[in-house]
């Protein structure tokens, strides 16, 4: 006679692999019907169970044993590098991973909207924004960009800002003695954002942007359910109140703007120059498409800047060969 829990284990196992088959069914096949014929095909993985997909998987790796890396690198093993895409089911939606810089980069540059920007939700990066414009649309927003903090003189500027707010940290850090190197990298790092983009200084209005900028990217990766007391409603009202502070800056740079003559190109900062820089037919960005932009680009490089001059700091702190070869290279070279 079989035992009832060994026929209550085969019925769990049978109803998860057809429920497993049923969800890569319903999303894959509508697809693979539309590509019929064009000699595309979508990227190798699965969809997972219906509404969990990847997320268990996901969530092990980024926030249980802390190696977000193992994430892709279990991708890679199973279905190995491709053409570095993979299909799979994260956060409620299907989803494409591009995990090389290859594929990042068609991805970005492409001029064709095959796909939909979900995640992060457009309602935090704003709907305006480089992150989720597409096609043209996407490449039109990149070249304003490009044209305002990624030139000649948009690079010269960024040095010269730069240099004094880095040399009066290091100064500061020095009296202090010891000090918490992310800490300390993030203030660094948002004063000078601040100071490049808006030309705020350091005050009660930094310091009220720090924190709505902490409070949004906290519902970054959170499920996007707008109720009150989660990470995402608590994140929407933090970008709201970016929002504001933005477009009251930008509502008085237009008045004193009026009737006046263009500052010269040592007196512009971002905000400046997407304010003034037309397109080849010689629009200009709307009012929407200026903050919304400075607003993503401040989430896009305050962390991941803040990180990377943290573990520089680390790394010459434990390679003193290696900053006493930085000190001999760079003596003297520093913008004055």
């Amino acid at each position: 006679m079989i035992p009832p829990w060994w026929i209550l284990c085969c019925s769990t196992l049978l109803s998860l692999a057809l429920v497993w088959w049923w969800n890569e069914l319903r999303h894959v096949a509508p697809v693979k019907a539309r590509l019929a014929g064009t000699g595309k095909k979508l990227p190798r993985g699965h969809m997972g169970l219906p509404f969990i997909g990847d997320l268990l998987s996901f969530l092990w790796y980024f926030k249980i044993v802390r190696r977000p890396d193992d994430f892709i690198n279990s991708k890679r093993h199973k279905y190995g590098d491709g053409v570095g895409l993979y299909r799979t089911h994260l956060l409620g939606q299907p989803s494409i991973i591009a995990w090389t810089a290859e594929s990042s980069r068609f991805v970005l540059q492409s001029d064709e909207a095959f796909c939909l920007h979900r995640w992060p939700t457009n309602d935090l990066v704003g709907h305006h924004s480089l992150t989720a414009a597409l096609g043209q649309s996407h490449k039109r927003m990149r070249n304003f960009i490009s044209a305002a903090i990624n030139q000649p003189r948009a690079l010269r500027r960024i040095a010269q800002l730069n240099q004094p707010i880095i040399a009066a940290s290091l100064r500061s850090w020095a009296q202090k003695g010891t000090v918490n190197g992310f800490h300390e990298a993030r203030k660094m790092t948002f004063e000078s954002i601040g100071k490049l983009f808006v030309s705020f200084e350091p005050g009660p209005v930094m310091e009220q942007l720090d924190g709505y900028f902490q409070g949004m990217m906290k519902g970054m990766r959170a499920t996007p359910i707008n109720f009150p007391g989660t990470s995402f409603h608590h994140a929407l009202k933090c970008r709201k109140s970016i929002e504001s502070i933005f477009r009251g800056e930008l509502e008085k740079r237009k008045q004193r703007n009026r009737g006046r003559k263009q500052e010269t190109e040592e007196e512009e900062d971002l905000m400046d120059g997407l304010m003034e820089i037309r397109d080849e037919r010689g629009d200009l960005l709307s009012d929407e498409e200026v903050v919304d932009n400075i607003a993503s680009l401040v989430v896009g490089g305050y962390d991941s800047t803040a990180l990377s001059s943290m573990w520089a700091l680390y790394c010459l702190a434990k390679h003193p060969d290696a900053l006493s070869k930085l000190r001999v290279s760079s003596s003297g070279r520093f913008l004055g």
